[in-house]
């Protein structure tokens, strides 16, 4: 039974396998191409056409094409295409489901099991609707990786035998991550990570747009074309075009017509350089800010910075780095490394799912012959590779600050019961560890009498951990009820639990009682029955590519 691997990617996205010789392979689409744009049209009420064909309808019906809808996971988006419902999960779910349909064609194997990519910056709300598009799609989703680890996993099975620490800068269509990496024999670490996942190659795709636009309405003044749908979609497209071109030529030309007006533009590589400068400059902080805090960890040199992602083509970003920081970076498999490492990352999930007991160096002895040649048979490798693979570990970091709200008070002075002021205190850091246990934080009631607490979890949601609510997002809450009443400053005692999936715990103990409050914070989304309900909607397409 084979296991697959797919990049979920803003722009394109990809499927692969680990082949009969044992060697992960991206598996072509239905139109023999490697990846397919991550674009889905909803032609009637029964179909929709996801991938190539998509994009290029978008110009004609832009009101019926969702693209770049990895920006919205996790969001509360909501669109309605011929009466039905439709959410960040559900687009997903149907280009996971064409990924999945044109892989099984392709290989002649049943797509089940999946691991899904997802950018090492995203927090537990887009985690977990990548998941559900998973399951909307009818996919056993074993788990979600990051996708620097997956380039990682995928860098280690090309340079195996070497202990190294790398620095994977992954420049996708939509996402920008930066992740320091320890590779250590069967240890695969993280030792930190940072990012924004609303900067990519689309963002240098709208700076040409703009430029395009701009050099139209200079030529023709009056011209109704700024507020044109098909005419800006069509900018979109040769935007990304010229994008391209500029990788390796030194400029790119392009004539615009719309309603009987002309321009011919040109843009040259350093004129390109100078529209995107602001985009480079903040993946050029993203970076300082990722090698100052594997400073602060002790890691202090790079044995190799590895370019991923397909932006990462654009010259200006490797020679910003090695003017900014002295690197000498290399693409590392730009278009298909995520994908390839998402199916090893795949393949050791479903060895360590099938084999008893626990996993990791010096538990191999345990693992019985008769066991382990059972799981090799079923999943069509050799015996040496399953022990191999049950003894990798794979361990990751806390993606952002985690925290609770909190009323700000003057010491001896009484908090207002109206407009009171609030704050978030972070109790589980970012870059700790997976899985992670940091110590029990106390607060404090700040009003007497009170029969009731509430509890609210917020996770961080600007670049850097901050106080204010505006820097961060709520993700849970619960109400500790039928207390006493309770004199002012009496004590809560809160614990944050993650392990290695992301899955957070959230205990809080008042103490006079010991009155608790748990909860698990994997479920933001869809709700079990709406991800039934989706399944359902999502069946009754066809689909094509």
């Amino acid at each position: 039974m084979a296991t697959f691997g797919i990049d979920l990617g803003t722009t394109y996205s990809c499927i692969a396998y680990v082949d009969e010789s044992g060697r992960a392979t991206v598996i072509r689409n239905a139109v023999g191409e490697d990846t397919t744009p991550s674009a889905v049209y909803f032609e009637t009420a029964d179909s929709v056409v996801v991938g190539k064909d998509a994009k290029s309808v978008a110009m004609l019906y832009p009101g019926l094409v969702v693209s770049l809808i990895k920006r919205q996971m996790g969001t509360d988006w909501e669109q309605t295409f011929h009466g039905d419902r439709h959410t960040p999960e559900t687009v997903s779910a149907l280009i996971l489901r064409e990924l999945a349909r044109s892989a099984g064609q392709q290989t002649g194997h049943a797509v089940e099991d999946v691991v899904i990519t997802v950018p090492a910056y995203f927090g537990l709300a887009q985690r977990e609707a990548t998941r559900k598009a998973g399951h909307i799609a009818g996919l056993n989703v074993l788990n979600v990786v990051p996708e620097p680890v997956a380039a990682a996993l995928h860098y280690e099975a090309m340079e195996s035998g070497r202990d190294r620490t790398i620095l994977v800068f992954d420049l996708g269509g939509g996402t920008f991550d930066t992740t320091v990496i320890k590779l250590a024999g069967n240890d695969i670490h993280v030792v930190c990570t940072d990012g924004d996942h609303h900067l990519g190659g689309a963002d240098w795709d709208d700076a040409i747009r703009n430029f395009l636009l701009g050099r139209f309405l200079a030529e023709n003044p009056g011209s109704e074309a700024a507020g044109n749908e098909e005419f800006l979609q069509e900018l979109t497209l040769r935007a990304e075009e010229m994008k391209k071109s500029l990788s390796s030529a030194q400029s790119c030309r392009h004539t615009m017509r719309f309603g009987g007006d002309t321009c011919r533009a040109e843009l040259t590589r350093a004129e390109f350089e100078e529209l995107a400068s602001t985009l480079l400059e903040t993946a050029m902080d993203i970076t300082g800010r990722t090698i100052g805090t594997a400073r602060e960890a002790g890691v202090t040199a790079f044995d190799e910075v590895l370019l991923v992602g397909g932006s990462t083509r654009v010259p200006a970003v490797a020679a910003m780095l090695g003017e900014r920081f002295g690197f000498e970076p290399r693409r590392h498999d730009p278009d298909q490394a995520v994908a390839k490492g998402a199916a090893l990352f795949a393949l050791i999930e479903s060895v360590k799912i099938m084999l008893p007991g626990p996993t990791g160096d010096g538990a191999q002895a345990g693992i019985s012959d008769t066991k382990v040649e059972e799981v090799a048979q079923h999943l069509g490798i050799t015996a040496d590779k399953v022990r191999k693979l049950a003894s990798k570990s794979v361990t990751s970091v806390v993606p952002r600050a985690f925290g609770v709200k909190v009323i700000e008070r003057a010491d001896g002075k009484a908090v207002p019961e109206e407009n009171p002021a609030f704050k978030i205190v972070h109790v589980l850091e970012a870059n700790r560890p997976l899985p992670a246990s940091p110590d029990t934080q106390q607060f404090y009631t700040v009003y007497p009498d009170q029969v009731a607490i509430q509890i609210e979890i917020w996770e961080q949601a600007g670049a850097v951990a901050s106080a204010d609510l505006a820097d961060n997002s709520k993700i849970g809450d619960g109400v500790i009820t039928g207390l006493p009443p309770l004199p002012r400053q009496s004590p809560i005692d809160v614990t944050f639990r993650m392990n290695e999936t992301g899955l957070l715990r959230v205990e809080a103990v008042e103490l006079k009682t010991g009155k608790k409050l748990n909860m698990e914070l994997q479920t933001e989304g869809l709700a079990e029955a709406k991800v039934d309900e989706a399944r359902s909607v999502i069946a009754r397409y066809a689909t094509s590519e």
